[in-house]
């Protein structure tokens, strides 16, 4: 058994570090700095950080995983439905959301909602809706950096980790991948993050890439491998039958979580102007095909070969496993872990960075106004609330995993239910602070009733379907009910309220 793949990306892992603390040297000192970089991200590193933070091992590997016990619809289910809503919510909401938040100074969403709808209680209300949905994204990319790892490194230490048949056990890659993440995270705040992020991104869609035509051809090519899932496994090449009408329609609000994700709107602030957008909007689809493609065969493709034969509990192994087997290259296999593991570690970093930001902002400062904290207390507060949150999540890593990609639609489609919230804010002047209230509170109420409804995630998606549609579209129809009831049921806002948030076009300036 060959020690090199993990060489390889323990050298990966170093060659990360080694950034973030070269990355560290550009802080310059100041909270601004470290919760929104200055303001000062350019257009490709926007690019590269957006879409390095929306494609986790969700996309890795829990899409290959679902596509491996449900077939090739998987890509109309997310991947088609996410090139179309992304852009156009990075377009419609982002830049706005950019403008507003750079005019006033803004470096979290509760700050934003808070102003909007001249409701303190909003920001508190919101604040732990937030990291309850954050909590089980975190654990997404845990529990895929295990599932990896494991398949890569399975038989390597057959005495040590007997338990794991020999691989490296779930809890020790969290470990590992916690505190790297947290090292550079901790040294240079969303700088640092925004770096990482744009190395991360180019590691993982050249690595997938390659490891798309190398288990190709170790397959016998493209057809002979579609030709394996013929003979094997046919049914994981229609969509019909295996994914209803309704379900497929339903999941187009799964993507708008995008509109509502708080690390995601941290980075729209990070940017230098509106034009910096243009590049994000016009390449994310096309970056999001790079990477769903190759996933969602590999998957298929696992389903048909003979040698694979995991059972579907374990399908967040698929892809570690497919590696391991059919890449027999030990520094490319190493390498090809290295690129999944970068996916995952570009979404981890924002998730942290972005709790520790709202805790010292939404929470910390605003408690204790009477006596501003300094800009050096902001910082250590919220490097303390990062290591605060790292820790507790991995402590809920040790905890019965489910499926990377159910566990993943789950969290969106809660982040995706409150997407009313931010586009009322943003388009309708009418909306009011009894609206947005009822918006959030009604989105809480029905996402907690069908999560525990589907035995808190455990459930298969199938049981969960609710007269063959997704749960998320009961929960944003409740979301928007809120929204609008509670706005037309009160007092419209104050015009000066209004003229903040809608000002006249010619009182606009220009970008």
């Amino acid at each position: 058994m060959s020690y090199t793949p993990l060489y390889v990306i323990c050298g990966y892992l170093v060659l990360l570090l080694g950034l973030g603390v070269f990355s560290a040297r550009f802080f310059r000192g100041t909270s601004s700095d470290f919760f929104v970089a200055s303001r000062s991200i350019g257009p490709f590193m926007l690019l590269m950080s957006v879409f390095g933070t929306t494609m986790t091992a969700f996309a890795l590997v829990g899409s290959t995983g679902k596509a491996y016990t449900t077939g090739i619809g998987v890509y109309g289910l997310m991947a088609s439905w996410s090139a179309l809503i992304h852009s156009a919510v990075f377009f419609l909401v982002g830049i706005r959301c950019w403008a507003i938040g750079k005019k006033y100074g803004y470096v979290t969403q509760c700050q934003f909602f808070r102003d909007r709808f001249e409701s303190p209680a909003l920001g508190y209300i919101l604040f732990p809706i937030l990291v309850a949905l954050i909590i089980p994204y975190l654990l997404i990319g845990l529990l895929g950096a295990g599932a990896v790892m494991g398949g890569v490194t399975r038989g390597m230490f057959p005495e040590a980790f007997a338990s794991t048949n020999g691989a490296i056990p779930p809890w020790l890659t969290s470990l590992v991948i916690c505190g790297v993440v947290l090292t550079y995270v901790f040294l240079g705040g969303v700088r640092s993050t925004a770096w990482a992020n744009t190395f991360q991104t180019l590691v993982f869609m050249v690595t997938g890439i390659i490891a798309f035509f190398m288990i190709a051809r170790a397959l016998g090519g493209l057809g002979e491998a579609t030709g394996l899932v013929e003979a094997n496994a046919p049914d994981l090449l229609a969509r019909e039958g295996l994914i209803g009408k309704r379900q497929f329609l339903t999941y187009m609000f799964v993507p708008l979580s995008v509109g509502m994700f708080p690390h995601l709107f941290q980075h729209w602030l990070t940017a230098r102007s509106a034009k910096t957008f243009h590049l994000t909007v016009v390449f994310h689809p096309i970056c999001i095909a790079v990477v769903w493609v190759p996933c969602i065969l590999i998957g298929i493709w696992a389903a048909g070969s003979p040698d694979i034969g995991l059972p579907a509990a374990k399908a967040n192994a698929v892809l570690g496993v497919m590696v391991a087997k059919l890449v027999h290259s030990p520094f490319l296999s190493g390498l090809l872990t290295a690129g999944i593991l970068a996916a995952i570690m570009s979404s981890l970093d924002s998730q942290f960075m972005c709790i520790g930001t709202m805790f010292t902002n939404d929470i910390v400062a605003r408690v204790v106004k009477k006596r501003a904290l300094s800009d050096a207390q902001k910082l250590w507060v919220g490097r303390g609330f990062v290591v605060a949150i790292v820790i507790v999540t991995f402590l809920f890593s040790l905890a019965n995993p489910r499926k990377v990609f159910d566990l993943g639609v789950w969290c969106f489609s809660g982040f995706g239910s409150l997407f009313p919230l931010v586009f009322a804010a943003v388009y309708w002047k009418r909306a009011t602070r009894t609206g947005a209230i009822a918006c959030v509170l009604a989105t809480a109420v029905t996402w907690l009733y069908f999560f525990a409804r589907a035995d808190f995630g455990a459930a298969p998606e199938h049981e969960t379907l609710v007269w063959g549609m997704m749960p998320v579209a009961f929960i944003f129809a409740a979301s928007c009910l809120g929204m609008v009831l509670g706005s037309l049921a009160t007092k419209p806002p104050p015009e000066n309220i209004v003229r903040k948030f809608f000002p006249d076009r010619r009182e606009q300036k220009a970008d």
